[in-house]
């Protein structure tokens, strides 16, 4: 398996993304909940992508709801 991008979140804008894990990358954002780092791996298998949070698997089953999801946790920067 390729190494994974790592980036912090808001570091790339939602769509940069989206890109990525479109083209079979994996993206781990570290973002910051409760003053703990935490670690998030995004990732698309060509039909479902997922948010592989720290306490939960997450299942988006289109681009929008990614993009969504992407944007309302902060992952992404918007703009």
């Amino acid at each position: 398996m390729s190494e994974a991008l790592v980036v912090d979140a808001g570091e790339l804008g939602v769509e940069e993304l989206l890109e990525a894990i479109q083209s079979g990358e994996r993206v781990v954002v570290r973002t910051e909940f409760l003053g703990s780092e935490h670690e998030v791996t995004l990732r698309h298998d060509g039909d479902i992508y997922y948010c592989d949070t720290p306490t939960r698997l997450h299942k988006h089953h289109s681009a929008e709801e990614m993009r969504a999801c992407l944007r309302n946790q902060g992952y992404g920067r918007v703009g």
